[in-house]
């Protein structure tokens, strides 16, 4: 377990070798790209073993899909289009200002800072290590201490396939984690809870390092008067229940119609048998990571029991806190009180939250801090546009749940107390980039004209630039 000193140190041979080639070339930054891809592949069945020993129960099918997919993808992603993304580019001069040029240069910020959560940590280390790579920075990545195995795991076959002054995975506990978000990085991107945000933040402002935030917070997901009911239930539960909910994107709760929840129900209880049928012996459906996540869990629906909410159970397996099985319930009638409807979830509640149109369920969004994941069913497409324009979230999957996550063209990141930045493909490359402005002079040009002393000239000059410029 690293102590801050030797953090420091770390962080200073990562800096020295930094400084030797401060804008590597795309040779470079292919090559480690390529060896990031090369340990995905090779390491791919160690990696989902240890994953799935973390959980208890987590199915490699489910980290194949959610985790090693997504990284080998960003990899190809970044090694196609890298070269292109740090060319100079061009930038638009102003016409007092011809004929000189204006340029943006990407240049690597220098050494980043990378928090990685438990609940998909190959993906979330991963993901923005690609992102900052292929922006030539050289990082340090601290893994979570609730998945030992794969933190110890990822640790070492980085430290295989990567130099100690190019990638360093940390291991260790929270007060690790606290000495890490204190060091001096040129950039630090943190995932995790808004509270935890909060303290993240704080650390990195002693040093002025810029941050990226990936939090949390509670994702609706709307069904619109004109959506299949059937299609909306089975791409919801999908979305909630993968990892067993221990999604930061997960739907957290459902706003629709009070006519339509029973039919909910009822396609919730048939879409549940088809997609995890014989729930209690399913090496499917992941477990909760610890035995405080599962007493948090049932802490939070027994609340909103005792508060008047009333569950629906879609499987008839028991609660079973040795395997930290928790099975899917959904709450209705849940007072807006109740911690389920206070706090991020994180786990396989789903409260149906009733709206009798579209604009009380957009104004229930409203009032609350902005979710990191927004989520709407409608065919109708001026009330898709008419939501779109009156919300405001991280990203937005319209007919499905999850998917905005996985698009290299679209930056993924939160907005208000669910976070800042954002990164994935061009969009990441910029985050972990300076761009640095550039202004070049012609050789022959106006500038002269605009220098004292004063006189009727420049004034009048002056008064074409005020009415042009």
């Amino acid at each position: 377990m690293a102590d801050t000193a030797e953090l420091t140190i770390i962080l200073h041979r990562l800096r020295d070798a930094q400084a030797r080639a401060p804008v590597p070339p795309w040779n470079v930054r292919a090559d480690r790209l390529q060896r990031l891809a090369r340990m995905l592949r090779e390491q791919r069945m160690a990696f989902a073993e240890a994953i799935d020993a973390d959980f208890g129960q987590r199915p490699v099918e489910e980290t194949g899909l959610l985790e090693l997919f997504p990284s080998r993808s960003a990899t190809r992603h970044a090694l196609r289009h890298g070269r292109r993304w740090m060319r100079p580019r061009r930038a638009p001069t102003g016409l007092a200002f011809f004929p000189g040029k204006n340029r943006l240069l990407p240049q690597p910020r220098g050494v980043v800072g990378i928090v990685v959560p438990w609940n998909y940590p190959l993906f979330l280390a991963v993901g923005p290590l690609v992102d900052a790579l292929a922006a030539g920075n050289r990082a340090m990545l601290k893994m979570s201490e609730f998945t030992p195995r794969f933190s110890a795991l990822f640790a070492e076959q980085v430290g295989r396939y990567f130099a100690d002054d190019e990638v360093v995975v940390i291991t260790g506990d929270a007060t690790v984690a606290h000495a890490f978000t204190a060091l001096a990085f040129d950039h630090l991107l943190f995932t995790g809870s808004t509270a935890v945000g909060h303290q993240v933040m704080r650390a990195a402002a002693a040093n002025l390092t810029p941050v990226t935030l990936e939090l949390g917070g509670k994702s609706p997901a709307i069904i619109g008067p004109g959506a299949d009911m059937a299609q909306a239930v089975e791409r919801i539960l999908v979305g909630k229940l993968v990892n067993a909910g221990q999604t930061c994107i997960a739907p957290d709760y459902v706003l629709l119609p009070p006519a339509r929840v029973d039919e909910f129900i009822e396609a919730a209880r048939a879409t549940m048998a088809r997609l995890y049928p014989g729930l209690a012996h399913n090496r499917q459906y992941t477990s909760l990571i610890s035995d405080r996540h599962f007493e948090r869990m049932t802490a939070l629906r027994d609340e909103a029991v005792a508060l008047g909410a009333r569950v629906e159970l879609l499987d008839d397996a028991p609660a079973d806190a040795a395997r930290r099985l928790f099975p899917p319930q959904l709450l209705r009638n849940v007072p807006k009180d109740a911690r389920v409807m206070r706090e991020e979830i994180f786990g396989p509640l789903l409260p149906l939250v009733t709206c009798d149109c579209i604009d009380q369920a957009v104004d229930y969004v409203n009032a609350r801090p902005h979710p990191l994941a927004l989520y709407l069913f409608e065919r109708d497409r001026s009330t898709i546009d008419a939501v779109l324009a009156r919300t405001q979230a991280g990203g937005v999957t319209v007919n499905d749940t999850l998917y905005h996550i996985a698009q290299h063209g679209l930056p993924f990141g939160g907005v208000g107390a669910s976070g800042m930045g954002g990164y994935h493909g061009k969009a990441g490359f910029d985050t972990f980039s300076h761009l640095k402005p550039v202004f070049t002079q012609s050789r022959w040009n106006g500038a002269g004209l605009l220098r004292p002393p004063y006189g009727s000239r420049f004034r009048r000059l002056l008064e074409w630039l005020l009415r042009h410029g």
